[in-house]
């Protein structure tokens, strides 16, 4: 079935998260005074990340809310179990000051977003919340490239629950067999996306490859050409 619309993972994907999560925790660290905590800001970011995930399971899990798994991120990166709410929120909003002044889209978005805008509709799923997503794409100045932003935090479900892709497909009144899903994630994004029915395409920027079953891209310039290939779900593909 033809593709009709591109669904589109945020960080990593079109935004440089990676990055701007570096420079920011850089800057954050040394303006907190707590450098001399860490051998380095990447061992920092490492501890920071580690934890990112663990608590996102537990929000996933059902065990505790957004703005809760945040605060327990700061306290257990501060090792500060008693921290409050409003201390950790504090913190991390300070934290957040220096990742947003770090925001840049990645090179290759912007030009593929106005290469696909007339064929194709186009949406975000995400594992975030959309308070942080719809303004991130505000910032950016791509939100209007958007017609709708799904978010983890308000569908109750995440990716790669296949109810998590097919909300948004619900959301585009779209057969999931007539959506794409592009993210850097191979498990999180293309595999979930091809098992709830979308067609589930790794952007795999490092070029790490390994997974043959997956449809695979290193850029996004490649997708044009990829959507407008073949749409048979098992067909080879060309990019490894």
């Amino acid at each position: 079935m033809t593709i009709r619309a591109v669904l589109w993972d945020v960080d990593d994907t079109i935004f440089d998260y990676a990055r701007a999560d570096h420079t920011g925790m850089s800057a954050h660290l040394t303006a907190e005074g707590l450098v001399d905590g860490y051998a380095s800001v990447d061992q920092a970011l490492g501890r920071w990340r580690e934890l990112t995930t663990l608590h996102w399971r537990r929000f996933e899990a059902g065990g505790v809310d957004f703005q809760e798994q945040r605060r327990d991120r700061v306290r257990d990166f501060l090792a500060l179990p008693g921290l409050t709410a409003a201390e950790a929120d504090g913190w991390f909003e300070r934290y957040v000051s220096h990742y947003e002044a770090a925001w840049e889209l990645f090179p290759d978005a912007l030009p593929v977003l106005d290469l696909l805008a007339d064929d194709y509709r186009h949406g975000i799923l995400s594992n975030s919340s959309l308070h942080n997503q719809d303004r991130k794409l505000r910032v950016l100045g791509v939100r209007d490239r958007f017609e709708t932003v799904l978010c983890a935090a308000e569908l109750g479900v995440a990716k790669p629950a296949p109810e998590a892709f097919l909300a948004a497909c619900t959301a585009l009144d779209l057969h999931p067999s007539e959506v794409a899903y592009v993210g850097d994630q191979p498990d999180i994004d293309a595999r979930g996306a091809v098992e709830a029915g979308l067609r589930g395409i790794w952007l795999d920027r490092a070029d790490t490859g390994g997974r043959p079953e997956l449809k695979r891209i290193t850029s996004l310039r490649e997708l044009p050409a990829l959507l407008g290939g073949p749409t048979r779900f098992g067909a080879p593909s060309t990019f490894g």
